[in-house]
C-alpha cells in the first residue's frame, strides 16, 4: 500500500502530455518538464507529483509507453479508458477500489455510492495508522478518479454507479498488455475488465468481435489466438493503418 494516489487522481490530460513529451528512452525529469511547460503553468513542485505518478503508471511499462507515445489519434473513450487501467495496474487500493467494490455496488439492488459509504470502505483497507482525515483525502481521490472513468456518474451524492463505453480498439490494448505483464487473475476473469462492466458473456462476445485476436470457447475449452506477437508489433499495425485512413480522409 502505497499513498501516491492521494496526492494524484486519474489525472487524463496530464496522461496525455507525458505520452506526447516521453517514450522508452527520454530523460525524465522534473525541471525540464517543467522548463518545457509539459504540464503546462504548473509549479516544479506539483510536476514533481505529476512525474512521480506517470513515472509508476506508464514508465514502468516500456512498451505501453512507447505504444502511446507514437498513439497520435486516440478517441478520449479510448485515453479514458487507458489511463484507468494502468492507474488500475499500479494502485491497489484503486484496483480494488474500482474492480472489486464498485463491481459489487454496480450489482447490488442500489447501484450506488456515497462519500461516506467510500470513507468506510477506506478504513478497512487501509493501515489502522491512518487517521480519519487520511481516509477522506483518500475517498475523495477514489471518487474523483471513479468520475473521470465514468465509473460514477455524478461528483455529488448519491453518486450513481455506471458503465463506459470501452472501445475496441482500447480493449484489444489491454488485452495485449496483459498478455506480456503479471498480474491476478486471468483474461476472463480480472478487475480491469469487470471494472468496466465486461464480464462472462459480455465480454467472450466482444472479444470474439476484436479484429486483433481470435477468440473461441467450446464447452470448457478456450483459446486465444494472438494475430500479433506483441503490443508493439500490434500498435505498429494498426497506428499505421489508422494514419492511413485519416490521410485518405483528408485528401
Amino acid at each position: 500500500m502505497h499513498t501516491r494516489l492521494s496526492k494524484c487522481a486519474l489525472e487524463v490530460d496530464d496522461s496525455r502530455a507525458f505520452w506526447a513529451h516521453a517514450d522508452e528512452t527520454t530523460d525524465v525529469n522534473a525541471q525540464r518538464a517543467f522548463d518545457e511547460y509539459w504540464f503546462g503553468a504548473r509549479s516544479l513542485a506539483r510536476v514533481e507529483v505529476l512525474l512521480t505518478n506517470m513515472r509508476a503508471r506508464f514508465s514502468a511499462f516500456p512498451s505501453a509507453l512507447s505504444v502511446l507515445h507514437s498513439w497520435q489519434h486516440m478517441s478520449p473513450e479510448t485515453r479514458r479508458a487507458i489511463c484507468h487501467w494502468h492507474l488500475q495496474l499500479t494502485d491497489p487500493l484503486y484496483r480494488c477500489f474500482t474492480g472489486t467494490y464498485l463491481v459489487a455496488r454496480r450489482s447490488g439492488p442500489r447501484p450506488e455510492v456515497t462519500r461516506d459509504l467510500v470513507v468506510a470502505w477506506v478504513g478497512q483497507q487501509g493501515p489502522s495508522r491512518w487517521m480519519m482525515s487520511m481516509r477522506i483525502q483518500f475517498a475523495s481521490k477514489l471518487l474523483s478518479a471513479a468520475y473521470s472513468a465514468a465509473l460514477v456518474t455524478s461528483n455529488r451524492d448519491p453518486r450513481p454507479i455506471g458503465m463506459p463505453h470501452v472501445p475496441d480498439e482500447a480493449l484489444e490494448y489491454l488485452m495485449y498488455l496483459l498478455r506480456e505483464t503479471e498480474f491476478e487473475g486471468s483474461l476472463l476473469d480480472n478487475p480491469y475488465t469487470s471494472s468496466v462492466g465486461l464480464e462472462g458473456a459480455i465480454l467472450e462476445e466482444r472479444l470474439r468481435g476484436l479484429p486483433g485476436l481470435v477468440f473461441r470457447r467450446q464447452g470448457d475449452l478456450i483459446d486465444f489466438g494472438w494475430r500479433y506477437h506483441d503490443l508493439r508489433m500490434w500498435a505498429d499495425v494498426n497506428l499505421r493503418s489508422e494514419e492511413r485512413r485519416l490521410a485518405g480522409a483528408a485528401l
